[in-house]
């Protein structure tokens, strides 16, 4: 790194494993991720100057979001590969890493915006005014799209959780595109 950002190298040392999780969490695979938060970061090296005084990370969720749904939007969705679910493990440790992959690939199929407020409200604890500033929305929408990707969520991690429950249909989002 040159001269030209000061405090840019520090900001990628210190929050760059947290974004490279929101990133993860929004694409579901690490080497997307990887190419994800490069991404953000290549766009944001030029701007530090003015970035750098605001709020830097809540810069790099944001761009992270838009970029991850910019890509996502680009990408044909017709056929989603699948396979038959493993029976219920037995053993308990064995379990609680199949509901983890279970909840990871569940998040990832949601649609781009409800899995943005599921990351960010949940995963990275933002508050719903933070998650819907950031998401360029209103408060009541960021609710909305959370307990619909919720209802959606429960329904597709029912059988891992040995409930009844079934899956409903997911929603539209009206969070701002940009």
């Amino acid at each position: 790194m040159t001269d030209a950002a000061p405090g840019f190298e520090e900001f990628v040392t210190a929050r760059g494993p947290r974004l490279l999780r929101v990133a993860w969490l929004l694409t579901g695979d690490a080497h997307l991720a990887e190419d994800l938060l490069q991404t953000v970061l290549a766009r944001m090296w030029p701007r530090w100057h003015r970035i750098a005084d605001e709020n830097p990370e809540a810069y790099a969720r944001k761009a992270l979001v838009n970029t991850s749904t910019s890509w996502w939007q680009r990408r044909w969705h017709g056929e989603l590969p699948h396979g038959e679910l493993p029976e219920r493990a037995a053993d308990d440790a064995f379990a609680a890493v199949d509901l983890e992959h279970s909840l990871a690939a569940a998040v990832r199929l949601l649609p781009p915006r409800q899995r943005a407020v599921i990351v960010l409200r949940y995963f990275e604890d933002l508050s719903v005014a933070e998650t819907a500033r950031l998401l360029g929305c209103r408060p009541g929408t960021v609710k909305s799209q959370a307990a619909k990707a919720l209802r959606v969520l429960h329904g597709r991690l029912a059988p891992h959780l040995g409930t009844g429950a079934t899956s409903d249909t997911e929603g539209g989002d009206r969070c701002a595109r940009r």
